[in-house]
């Protein structure tokens, strides 16, 4: 196999944006920390996207993101909810703490708006299913936030792991690890709320190497097995550091691992019967990826692109709805990552095997 060959153009698009200019307007639900570094920047340098409405509890800070965004309207949740400057946007980007994406994703549907929700999409796959529901019952357009899935790179690698471009997929190694509470950090913060984050380093960060072993192999696990670890007082009642092991259909596992509290790592491998492909940065926003693709004797490496996966993220969940197309990573996928989830938890609880109902 002459491996070189399908990488002619590794890091352009592989969906077709629309061909006028014409912009989805968002709400922004949630002026945290992710959306004012990450989410807001991005919507400001798509062709398809622009800010026009932001959703916050915090109207100082509000006004300063308008005036930086360039965003009409800044209104309160309870507003939002009551459909307060509605007619101003199309499509809300529900960015809150995990246990309050559902009543927001509905209350968007329930003004027929399309939704883009953060991921996980909830904190219990029976929250998770409402808000699917909520969306089909809406006629609207519901996305989970899996930015790895709109890049380039990993949308060709996934094209080519399905022609058998490193044979059949038979182990993954996916790590990713951050020191959440640094020296200055501060420990009073949603994500170490039990009630608001459904859990620890899992919900976070673990999610990542989860859903992108998922979409690159096109399978879902049958079986978990878990185990926690919390050396921290301060993360009592969610996990520092989780390891899990995934059983897939046939001959495919994979041993995953996050942490709070250990040093950065984001790696993901992925080894087939004929070859192996590393994905180094894995998951970190806004990061550069190169692809190390092994097979037949020859290892190759490849530049996933300029483009960011929050830029991309944005600009293919527009495309989407301008063209009435259905995204990818949409709320079933998000569903099945968190019924996963919810296995993972009650595997590390019990310290027993968990099998995932079809």
């Amino acid at each position: 196999m002459d491996i070189e060959s399908y990488f002619t153009e590794f890091g352009a698009r592989n969906w077709e944006p629309p061909a006028d200019d014409s912009k989805v307007r968002f709400a922004i639900v949630g002026c945290g920390w992710f959306a004012e570094e990450f989410a807001l920047p991005a919507i400001g340098r798509g062709d398809h996207c622009t800010a026009t409405v932001l959703v916050t509890g915090d109207a100082e800070k509000g006004s300063r993101l308008a005036s930086e965004h360039d965003a009409d309207h800044v209104v309160g949740y309870d507003e939002f909810k009551d459909g307060t400057a509605s007619d101003s946007y199309d499509a809300a980007y529900v960015s809150t703490p995990n246990a309050l994406h559902l009543e927001f994703v509905e209350a968007a549907a329930e003004l027929g708006k399309d939704v883009l929700c953060e991921k996980p999409l909830e904190v219990s796959a029976g929250r998770a299913e409402r808000m699917v529901d909520a969306c089909a019952d809406a006629g609207v357009t519901l996305m989970t936030a899996y930015r790895q899935q709109t890049e380039p790179g990993i949308r060709h690698m996934r094209e080519l792991i399905q022609d058998g471009i490193i044979g059949t997929p038979v182990y993954a190694i996916g790590d990713f690890s951050i020191t959440l509470l640094g020296r200055d950090a501060d420990a009073d913060q949603w994500r170490l709320d039990p009630d608001l984050a459904g859990g620890g380093s899992l919900v976070d960060i673990g999610i990542y190497p989860l859903n992108t072993l998922r979409y690159l192999i096109d399978e879902d696990p049958v079986a978990v097995q878990a185990e926690t670890k919390t050396s921290d007082d301060r993360y009592e009642g969610v996990e520092e550091h989780i390891t899990f092991q995934l059983s897939f259909p046939g001959r495919m596992s994979a041993a995953v691992a996050s942490s709070y509290g250990a040093s950065l790592d984001d790696t993901f491998v992925l080894i087939g019967t004929e070859g192996k492909l590393e994905i180094d940065p894995a998951f970190f926003p806004e990061a550069e990826r190169t692809f190390h693709l092994e097979r037949d004797g020859t290892t190759l490496t490849l530049d996933g692109g300029e483009t960011t996966g929050i830029d991309e993220e944005f600009e293919y969940f527009a495309s989407c709805v301008l063209t009435d197309t259905a995204p990818d990573p949409d709320g079933a996928d998000g569903l099945v990552d968190v019924r996963t989830i919810d296995a993972i938890y009650e595997a590390a609880e019990s310290g027993e095997r968990v099998e995932l109902s079809d």
